[in-house]
């Protein structure tokens, strides 16, 4: 399939129109409304609210926002969120290495109060001991703001301070009262700013993407802020046409697939190497990987249960229509298997580039052995891109750039989320179908998903921001 795909694109032929848009007047009468508020600011009276957040930065992220929500329903006070180190990403950055502190808090003061640490008369307090703790463990996922009223107000009540450990997604997204999500959408889109030395690199990074365009993109001030204008200028470089470029997600890195309990063709010698990295990383999957009957992997992948690997995403873009030329930059450059399973990638399509290549050794150097701010500029290069594309629709990354090109793009900012179950009983069939097909077959499982439709109830605002609380509908 790879050797028909390349044929195809030698032919060269002229791209589908709607490839590299979205259905413009649908999406085009939903604009940004988060910032906008009708209540009066919260005195925090009740106590505060301590937050350790997991994960990598987009988990971080998510649960930011849960927390400045969970702050303003208890009447508290929020101390700046830590974060916590990861065995994983392996990341010490904190909340001021990445966001923007005082923004932060100020952007916010309308809504809660926030300080930096807690008062001197509470840092001494024994909070396990005390009974202040609150971990994962006792709050179930996505609970409602009753849980919260109802367990965790007593306990602020009581010693004046709480402390959620590993907090995450944990508060729902239906039922909420609509000031509080839009307040959550408030902090998403507006309250968190990457700090100067992201924005800086991150404009630069944009800037040859775009090939040293004279105009930034419709998103890059969203993005990097002050550094659009000026859009760190270079020597001996003349301002031009922009480039346009796709933004390929590969959520393809080894915690990733190791997660998945999928196969990916390296037999008995990846099968341990996989058990190997659960049995460190996810000891808990790992358990019950021994102890229950689970899903085989064929099935798994039947369901769509598997992210796409390089090989299937390079021959979605081919089916897409996308032609050889098309520059693409890969976020998520880590990919398991390294630089070999690339391959069909790059020999499909030679413009493809990565942080890594487009950065000098020298300006990537602040950011190595902290993957959340690499992180940071893949956010900022898949978000600012002229169409994105991404290979798993439930990565985090993929969820929260498409929720920002949503809610910033202004109907012009094109989002392909493959479904996943479509696309495998597709690919199943690789080695009998022929290429005409198989590309009729990839565009309608794609173009379905380009529908514009308001936010599913209980779903994620972060990802689908066209609903009342964030965005306003204009006729």
């Amino acid at each position: 399939m790879l050797a028909l795909a390349a044929h195809a694109l030698a032919e060269n032929k002229r791209e589908p129109k709607d490839l590299w848009q979205e259905p413009f007047a649908e999406a085009s009468a939903w604009i940004p409304c988060a910032d906008q508020r009708n209540w009066d600011p919260s005195g925090g009276n009740n106590g505060y609210i301590m937050v350790t957040a997991n994960g990598g930065i987009n988990q971080q992220r998510v649960a930011v926002c849960n927390a400045v929500v969970v702050a303003r329903l208890l009447n508290s006070t929020l101390v700046v969120p830590k974060f916590m180190y990861s065995s994983v990403w392996r990341d010490m950055s904190q909340f001021s290495d990445i966001y923007q502190e005082e923004h932060f808090i100020n952007y916010l003061t309308p809504d809660i109060r926030i300080v930096k640490e807690l008062p001197e008369d509470l840092q001494s307090l024994d909070l396990e001991a005390i009974g202040s703790v609150v971990t994962d463990v006792d709050i179930r996922k996505e609970s409602k703001p009753r849980f919260y009223l109802k367990n965790i107000l007593p306990i602020l009540l009581k010693n004046r301070v709480v402390h959620f450990i590993g907090f995450g997604n944990r508060l729902a997204f239906d039922p909420i009262p609509f000031q509080l999500q839009r307040l959550r959408c408030r902090c998403n889109f507006h309250a968190l700013q990457f700090v100067p030395k992201i924005q800086q690199t991150g404009a630069l990074l944009l800037q040859r993407l775009h090939k040293h365009a004279s105009h930034p993109g419709p998103l890059d001030h969203y993005l990097v802020g002050p550094y659009t204008k000026s859009n760190v200028k270079e020597k001996g470089v003349h301002a031009g046409k922009a480039s346009r470029y796709l933004a390929l997600h590969l959520r393809f890195e080894i915690d990733m697939v190791a997660h998945s309990l999928c196969e990916y063709g390296g037999g008995e010698e990846e099968r341990k190497v996989l058990e190997a990295y659960r049995a460190i990383h996810f000891p808990a999957l790992a358990l019950i990987e021994k102890t229950k009957r689970l899903p085989s992997p064929s099935v798994l992948r039947s369901e769509g249960l598997c992210p796409l690997t390089p090989e299937e995403a390079v021959l979605m873009l081919a089916a897409l229509g996308f032609n050889r030329k098309t520059h693409i930059f890969v976020a998520g450059a880590n990919i398991y298997g390294g630089q070999p399973r690339l391959a069909a990638l790059t020999s499909l399509y030679p413009n493809l580039v990565t942080k890594e290549k487009l950065l000098s050794a020298t300006e990537l150097e602040p950011f190595l052995n902290f993957s959340s701010q690499l992180a940071a500029l893949d956010f900022i290069a898949c978000t600012a891109a002229d169409a994105f594309a991404m290979t798993d629709s439930g990565s985090q990354l993929s969820s929260l750039v498409a929720g920002y090109r949503t809610y910033y793009g202004g109907g012009r900012m094109p989002t392909i989320r493959p479904n996943k179950r479509r696309l495998a009983a597709i690919f199943m069939k690789n080695s009998t179908i022929a290429w005409k097909v198989f590309e009729q077959r990839v565009r309608k499982a794609v173009r379905q998903t380009k529908h514009v439709f308001e936010r599913p109830v209980a779903r994620s605002v972060y990802r689908f921001p066209r609903c009342k609380e964030c965005m306003c509908f204009t006729e």
